[in-house]
């Protein structure tokens, strides 16, 4: 990614440089665009986190590999537990800022690119919504084998994601619909990210519901294990074991 694309990464280094907040423009494909995100708030100590995010960091265990790291809030946490932790993202500088945070192993990686050179983990954390880093079904089916393939025998992955269908504002609706128009999943989003001259490639973001993520996992050697609630009744954390796993 240049540095004109990594716009989230420049977010995050102005507020490791002492910006109060940096604001990120989220852009959908079919013209709709709201501030998705606040970086500051990937810097937040455990304290300040969602209890979602508290809950979901005990059933970290052994080797980690923080998918999407961003700022590296849960990996830092995770690491000053004593984990070995992994962290990657495909953001030069949101690893330059993980780095300068103390994080020991941060790797400038895309999620499609992992693979059994990097070891074998036994939690994979997805928090902050990065279950969408999964992209489409199909991508999710063969990446799901794969970190199948690259962790050990009682491994699980903490995963967050958003039920895109708790929601009636029309021009989500009118989304879903476009995409199953298009063979694709309804949550299936076309965007990009935009801050301070920087703007990402437009790259797919998959958002599901419960029973779709449990769908995803069919036959990929992975099952839901338990589901845990938001406040905000479109977010859930997942945990999901080995489908072979007591």
């Amino acid at each position: 990614m240049r540095e004109d694309q990594d716009a989230v990464g420049r977010g995050y280094l102005d507020i490791l440089n002492g910006s109060p907040d940096a604001d990120i423009t989220i852009d959908r494909d079919d013209g709709h665009s709201d501030v998705g995100m606040n970086c500051a708030v990937y810097f937040a100590d455990y304290e300040d986190w969602p209890e979602l995010h508290k809950r979901a960091v005990e059933y970290a265990r052994g080797r980690v590999l923080d998918v999407g790291c961003g700022a590296g809030r849960h990996a830092l946490y995770l690491q000053g537990k004593g984990h070995d932790v992994v962290g990657i993202d495909d953001s030069p500088l949101a690893i330059q800022v993980c780095k300068a945070r103390g994080l020991a192993d941060a790797r400038v990686l895309k999620f499609s690119q992992v693979g059994p050179s990097l070891g074998v983990f036994d939690t994979i954390t997805m928090l902050g919504n990065n279950f969408g880093l999964f992209a489409s079904a199909t991508r999710a089916k063969r990446l799901m084998k794969r970190l199948c393939r690259m962790t050990s025998d009682d491994a699980r992955i903490i995963a967050e994601s958003r039920d895109p269908y708790q929601t009636t504002e029309p021009s989500h609706l009118a989304y879903h619909e476009r995409n199953r128009a298009r063979g694709r999943m309804g949550g299936q989003v076309r965007m990009r990210a935009r801050y301070a001259g920087c703007t990402t490639p437009w790259f797919d973001y998959l958002l599901a519901s419960r029973d779709e993520m449990k769908s995803l996992l069919d036959g990929t050697g992975w099952r839901v294990a338990e589901f845990f609630d938001h406040p905000d009744a479109s977010l859930y954390l997942a945990v999901i074991d080995k489908a072979d796993s007591g």
